[in-house]
């Protein structure tokens, strides 16, 4: 199994795939891996004539990917020369907030209004047409709060412009998105195989704090029907038309008008970790089953589970680990701020239960925001 990055994403993927005799080849082009398994090729230019990745690719089978920030000469090309799942296709367009969104407009999914610009003059129209408060992102990059700018008054559009419009390199396409009134956010996570079988995770609800998520329930509270099943719907549909092989995450607002899709990952997702423990087959095992030919795994939740992310620093581990009802995962990385380290799952039998353990373990965690759920 080739797996393109080596961060917490692949050592998970890995860690999945080895009682399925799955071997892992990582090929990073951060020139910082933390995959701490496997073996690992670092390119950091990631040229196609280097010898590195005609050796890479000679080495393994199939060709996946822990994220989708990666050139598309890169991926186009070990498409060319391998099986990569999933495609291309999928990382091109999730890569792109601006291609996402006319995917989402084509397909009939709901989406916040917004208006693509690429000038402080173009931000201004922006917000004279959608109304304050607006939510301003680069186009292309951009997570855990990175790359976003909120613009609460129509003075803020210069320091917006000039805090993520100003690229290094001359300017960023922004995109500028009319703020969505909604009641909480939810994720669906769902797996698809090259024959077209597919599995859907059940809802998770999410908390982010500072553009990070750091709490995610699932099976999530009070799910109405019909919001279940716009979910389904949704996923199934970008699945086909992508022609996704592999785990695809799509992030919703729920409003009292239904979802609203927000942006979505061809790729295993923070949000899904609770199903290591949770479900019955775990997202990182059923993204390594589609993408080798194998049969998918049960989505079905095992229990109520809840993941809190461990941001900054690992805190009190040792009390976490005393806890009968915690499970510590840690990524082997070194604590800095705002840094993914870890993430913990707990579980129970009510969410009355459930909120009385996160925030016990939460205790430990320095830094944790207050945890809330519906």
């Amino acid at each position: 199994m080739g797996v393109l990055g080596a961060g917490q994403l692949g050592r998970m993927l890995a860690l999945a795939g080895y009682p399925l005799e799955l071997d892992f080849h990582f090929y990073d082009t951060s020139g910082s891996p933390s995959v701490g398994l496997g073996d690992i090729t670092i390119d950091t230019e990631a040229k196609l004539d280097n010898p590195a990745l005609a050796d890479f690719l000679n080495d393994v089978d199939v060709v996946t990917y822990e994220f989708e920030h990666l050139p598309a000469q890169l991926t186009q090309y070990i498409e060319s020369k391998s099986t990569l799942y999933p495609p291309s296709k999928s990382i091109e367009v999730c890569q792109n907030r601006a291609e996402e969104k006319a995917l989402f407009t084509k397909l009939g999914i709901p989406t916040p209004a917004y208006h693509i610009v690429n000038s402080l003059e173009e931000l201004k129209a922006a917000v004279e047409k959608l109304g304050c408060p607006i939510v301003t992102k680069t186009t292309r990059e951009g997570y855990d709060g990175k790359g976003q700018f909120v613009i609460r008054q129509a003075e803020q559009c210069e320091a917006a412009w000039q805090a993520i419009g100003e690229g290094k390199n001359g300017t960023n396409t922004l995109i500028a998105e009319a703020f969505v009134n909604f009641s909480r956010e939810l994720s669906i996570i769902a797996v698809r195989s090259a024959d077209d079988s597919m599995k859907v995770y059940p809802l998770a609800e999410n908390d982010h704090h500072e553009g990070i998520l750091r709490y995610s329930i699932a099976p999530a509270a009070k799910v109405a029907d019909d919001i279940n099943a716009q979910a389904n719907q949704y996923i199934k549909e970008l699945m086909h038309e992508l022609g996704h092989v592999g785990i695809l995450t799509l992030e919703l607002f729920e409003t009292e008008n239904g979802l609203v899709a927000n942006e979505m990952a061809p790729r295993v997702h923070n949000s899904g970790h609770w199903s290591i423990e949770g479900a019955h087959c775990s997202q990182f095992e059923n993204h390594l089953r589609a993408v080798s030919g194998l049969p998918l795994g049960c989505t079905e939740a095992q229990k109520l589970t809840c993941m809190i992310n461990i941001i900054g620093e690992k805190g009190d581990t040792g009390s976490i680990l005393s806890l009968p009802y915690a499970n510590l995962h840690l990524y082997g990385k070194e604590e800095r701020e705002g840094r993914k380290l870890g993430h913990v799952t707990v579980q129970a039998d009510s969410h009355e239960e459930l909120a009385w353990r996160v925030k016990n373990v939460a205790s430990f965690l320095p830094g944790s925001p207050e945890f809330k759920h519906s």
